[in-house]
């Protein structure tokens, strides 16, 4: 292998250094068809170069991930959209309620016809009478459910499966929220469990089930537990 061989193999070429010559010396690429075939570019008429098929595969790449995004946006404005029509519709059914009864059932069909979930629960903390269809929770219980959350827990609490009766094994995710019914004040608890891990995760925003939450106190309000 001669010296010159070997130096031109060796040598390293600086990408400005290339910028440079190109800008001081376009026609050096213009004439030379096979690299600007090899390059994926062409002269259009117009002597301007033309990208063809390189710049029509980069143009077919950012359509599709801006029509991607645009789909996100649409298909999640459809959801919220959907989500805000049933949290309307379950609003009117919980205050339709006839009693305290009613209620309970009314939160449990709501959480499935409305939500897709396994079961929507409520349930009082003792030793003073508690509803009929609603659960019953030692004193002291609620904040020891709800842990560090001041108003609702999001995820998986194995400690909160019985509040859901016979549906407690299908449940994998749940949402707790903290309720306060009456003067003197009693802790309550809104249950909505799903069969769906990522139903309900620590990480998701409460602004819903605590929405519904306010909904039950003040419907639960109406009647006092005799």
């Amino acid at each position: 292998m001669s010296d010159a061989t070997r130096a031109t193999r060796t040598t390293v070429v600086d990408p400005d250094s290339v910028r440079d010559f190109l800008r001081t010396e376009p026609e050096f690429l213009r004439q030379d068809e096979t690299l600007l075939g090899e390059l994926g570019l062409k002269i259009d008429g117009g002597n301007v170069i033309d990208f063809g098929p390189a710049a029509l595969a980069r143009a077919a790449a950012a359509h599709r991930r801006e029509a991607s995004v645009r789909q996100a946006i649409e298909d999640n404005a459809r959801a919220n959209y959907s989500a805000q029509a049933q949290t309307h519709a379950a609003v009117i059914d919980l205050l339709d309620a006839r009693n305290h009864s009613d209620l309970a059932r009314r939160v449990d069909e709501m959480s499935q016809l409305r939500f897709g979930l396994a079961a929507g629960m409520l349930a009082l903390e003792g030793p003073s009478r508690v509803p009929a269809g609603w659960g019953v929770l030692a004193p002291g219980q609620v904040d020891m459910t709800l842990g560090e959350a001041p108003i609702a827990r999001m995820g998986f609490f194995a400690p909160a499966l019985p509040l859901f009766g016979d549906k407690a094994e299908t449940i994998r995710s749940m949402a707790l929220v903290r309720l306060a019914i009456w003067e003197p004040r009693r802790e309550a608890l809104l249950a909505f469990g799903s069969k769906d891990p990522e139903g309900f995760t620590p990480d998701m925003g409460t602004e819903l089930v605590n929405f519904l939450g306010r909904v039950v106190e003040r419907t639960a309000e109406r009647w006092p537990v005799l």
